[in-house]
């Protein structure tokens, strides 16, 4: 999952607050000095987006009533003092449960992984995986192209010398196996000559 972050909507001084500490925090902030910019702002095209909270006013009505955003995605706040403490915690607890929920409905393919349970399901079966296993299929599947395995030594196995070739073609070749022995499905993850792929 990537970084989550959350969008300071007409809300400067509370920006500047969480500016000063970010090195603390473990969401990356976005400030919108209005509404519109906000709603309007290329990078926002999702703004349901999993990794994303809003916070605004109560009493910003622009926003609020917007069919662009999901009510489920706000914090709003008073216009009086905010406790940053409390709010910090909101924030953790939004964003914890955000993640949560990402990770029970991962769709790939014609499968869903479950990342809190290492299930992949497809068809009313199941699959339990290895973290190994989740890793090498997350890799792929963010991947676009094939695999060659010296990247999956660097970025599934962090890559140490002592580990060789075929200790990641022997991980693909079982987790193929499983997956082909579930669910008769030997097209999942592919070799190809330029590497595997999802």
């Amino acid at each position: 999952m990537s970084k989550q972050f959350i969008n300071i909507v007409e809300i400067p001084i509370l920006y500047d607050i969480l500016d000063e500490i970010k090195s603390f925090l473990f969401f990356k902030i976005n400030n919108f000095p209005n509404t519109k910019k906000f709603l309007q702002n290329d990078d926002n095209k999702n703004l349901e987006n999993l990794n994303s909270i809003i916070i605004t006013k109560k009493n910003n009505k622009e926003l609020l009533y917007s069919d662009r955003v999901d009510i489920k995605n706000f914090i709003l706040v008073e216009d009086s003092p905010i406790r940053i403490g409390q709010l910090l915690d909101q924030i953790n607890i939004y964003l914890i449960k955000k993640k949560y929920n990402f990770q029970s409905n991962l769709n790939i393919k014609n499968y869903t992984l479950n990342l809190n349970s290492r299930v992949i399901s497809s068809q009313n079966k199941n699959l339990k995986l290895t973290e190994r296993e989740i890793d090498i299929i997350l890799f792929l599947n963010e991947k676009k192209t094939p695999q060659p395995i010296y990247n999956l030594q660097n970025e599934v196995w962090k890559y140490t010398n002592t580990l060789e070739t075929h200790t990641v073609e022997t991980h693909i070749y079982r987790l193929r196996k499983k997956i082909k022995n579930k669910f008769n499905d030997d097209k999942f993850i592919t070799s190809q000559e330029d590497g595997y792929l999802i």
